[in-house]
């Protein structure tokens, strides 16, 4: 066997490393990208080392035989607990709660892991075997007991996988559910997988030859669901940062018609600030909303609460709700101010009493975004944009 079914899923996990090390970098306090990385690197070092090239060099440079069983082993047992720990922080809850499951998922493995070194140090494995070690010694003394209780140990992270990414499925909706779905798909495979090891090597108890299922059939099984619980994993995390991408991009397109109804008395206040076009789409955001801002504060003198008396009453009676006429409203004396202030080039205008309304003043987000598609869109303010509102 060269290895190659090995080696390209190992390589495939730690790609997706590489991809996430500059998040990993800026939040590595964030419980959930470290379990996701944490997770992504075992599942590469599992299959790296399980690969038979992999495990006759690491044989050769210990110069024990078969010491790559117990290491590949003591790999999957850490990959079980990185899998449950990703789960139960991924779901959330109370912190104390989520910590201290947490720590008992790592320490239960790590009981595994340390009987499973034990039982390799009591047993004895003379003979080389690169494919088939859990059949070869199935019924040595103390390595038949660490066979067992590897796929043991496994065999209850594939069920307690199955069971809570079952349940939250049914409790959730959109990308989540899909890729909870997708996990669970996975780990049917896993349990296919340690169905085969467990036949075969039950075979091999009885006198019986089913090597084949544990040589060929079980790393098969095992490199599609570690594969496939991997998109799992990862597509509800990459869908909802392209989901929030989006969002910002909308945002900064539906905050277009508002920054360019002031953007001429921004720039004849002088307050316009460019930023080069391939910055951060958080910071253009924040740039257009500073921008309207700026607009809406050297406007300050000639809004006229008369206008926006006028365009809320026109707007509620031509059907519109009370948030969205007072959006209306705002576009409108924004759009009769930004007039005003283009007849008083020499800036004359006294401001308005301390009551009025200052549509923008202190708005953010939501309420930018429907003034600006109010500008876009409503006849009212087409209404005083054309001088009827006047």
């Amino acid at each position: 066997m060269d290895g190659s079914s090995y080696y390209i899923p190992a390589a495939a996990m730690e790609a997706a490393i590489v991809v996430k090390a500059p998040a990993m970098v800026r939040a590595w306090r964030d419980p959930l990208l470290r379990s996701v990385c944490t997770l992504l690197t075992l599942a590469g070092l599992v299959f790296f080392f399980a690969a038979p090239p992999t495990i006759a060099r690491v044989n050769d440079v210990t110069g024990i035989a078969n010491v790559s069983a117990p290491l590949v082993y003591c790999l999957l047992g850490a990959f079980s607990a990185a899998c449950l720990v990703l789960v139960v922080n991924w779901r959330g809850g109370p912190p104390e709660v989520t910590r201290r499951l947490s720590r008992r998922i790592v320490t239960g493995y790590g009981l595994v892991i340390v009987a499973l070194i034990t039982l390799f140090a009591l047993g004895d494995a003379p003979v080389e075997r690169r494919v088939d070690f859990d059949t070869y010694y199935a019924r040595t003394p103390y390595l038949r007991e660490m066979i067992v209780l590897y796929l043991l140990a496994l065999t209850v992270a594939g069920v307690a996988m199955n069971v809570m990414c079952g349940r939250w499925a049914l409790q959730v909706r959109g990308w989540l559910r899909t890729g909870l779905l997708i996990i669970v798909t996975g780990y049917l495979f896993d349990l296919a997988y340690l169905a085969a090891k467990f036949t075969a090597v039950i075979a091999r108890w009885s006198g019986g030859d089913l090597d084949g299922l544990s040589t060929y059939t079980a790393p098969l099984l095992a490199s599609t669901g570690a594969q496939i619980s991997a998109v799992g994993f990862c597509l509800p995390l990459a869908c909802r940062r392209v989901g929030d991408r989006w969002t910002t991009w909308s945002t900064y397109r539906r905050l277009g018609p508002l920054w360019r109804e002031l953007r001429p008395v921004s720039a004849q206040a002088g307050r316009e600030v460019r930023i080069s076009w391939w910055s951060p789409v958080e910071l253009q955001v924040t740039q257009r909303e500073s921008d309207i801002h700026d607009g809406m504060l050297s406007l300050y003198p000639y809004f006229d609460p008369g206008v926006h008396a006028r365009a809320y009453d026109a707007a509620v009676a031509a059907g519109s709700d009370p948030v969205q006429a007072r959006a209306e409203a705002d576009a409108a004396m924004v759009t009769a101010a930004v007039r005003a202030r283009a007849a008083d080039p020499e800036g004359r205008a006294v401001g308005p009493d301390t009551g009025t309304h200052t549509p923008g003043t202190h708005a953010r987000g939501r309420d930018l975004v429907r003034m600006s598609m109010a500008l876009r869109g409503s006849p009212v303010v087409a209404a005083v944009r054309g001088g009827a509102g006047a």
